[in-house]
């Protein structure tokens, strides 16, 4: 399914990326639009995951249209086969910009589980994968699909919107601060420390028009 309904009340990223889009959104919007300088525009509207729509997360064609984006020039089922990302967050800016969100409140979630795809399907996936890499100028000999293959595909969607169809839309990774529930870092710095390591095993270094539309929120969850 493309619609995937989801628990309310969990714990870690789950938990908070729901109590803040539905509870705390002004909060949530003020961080965002602080780490993109303002060039996310407030206010947000959050498309998901929303308590009157079970919390439900998106992925696949139904993404786009929870976003209302039309991909004229290179379309989804050309560039990544079905059961892609499933979103934490789908929201859209002030100005219309769509906004992507993948969550995480301790650091193992940044570790994902290699490309499970079929032949057919990963050599799709690789082959975008490997032209995302090479459009953000990656040095490295990592295997995007294999450990921080989750991250790499989150790059690669924003590619296909932001560079192949020329959508001003933004990925915002969002890391949770202080969750002692699920072991989480306890500072913005551990954070940091953790996703150089990543960064580096990507090879991802060098400034362009993709990732200067990253943008990373560091929340604290017991403010």
């Amino acid at each position: 399914m493309s619609r995937v309904v989801q628990p309310g009340g969990g714990r870690g990223s789950l938990r908070w990326i729901q109590e803040f889009v539905n509870e705390r959104p002004d909060v949530l919007a003020s961080a965002i639009a602080e780490a993109s300088r303002g060039k996310v525009t407030t206010p947000l509207t959050w498309r998901s995951p929303i308590r009157d729509d079970d919390f439900a997360e998106y992925r696949d064609q139904e993404f786009l249209d929870v976003l209302g984006v039309d991909l004229s020039k290179r379309e989804l089922d050309e560039f990544w086969p079905r059961r892609g990302p499933q979103w934490d967050a789908l929201g859209v800016s002030a100005s219309g910009q769509p906004v992507l969100v993948e969550a995480k409140a301790n650091v193992p979630e940044v570790i994902s589980s290699p490309s499970a795809a079929g032949e057919a399907s990963l050599a799709r996936i690789s082959e975008s994968l490997a032209e995302t890499a090479q459009f953000l100028g990656a040095r490295s000999s990592c295997d995007w699909s294999g450990t921080f293959y989750q991250y790499a595909n989150r790059l690669a969607h924003l590619y296909l919107l932001a560079e192949l169809n020329q959508i001003d839309a933004w990925m915002v990774f969002i890391y949770f601060v202080g969750d002692s529930d699920v072991n989480g870092p306890e500072t913005t710095a551990e954070w940091k420390a953790a996703l150089q390591v990543m960064y580096g095993a990507l090879g991802l270094s060098k400034r362009n028009a993709i990732s200067s539309r990253v943008v990373n929120v560091f929340i604290d969850v017991r403010v």
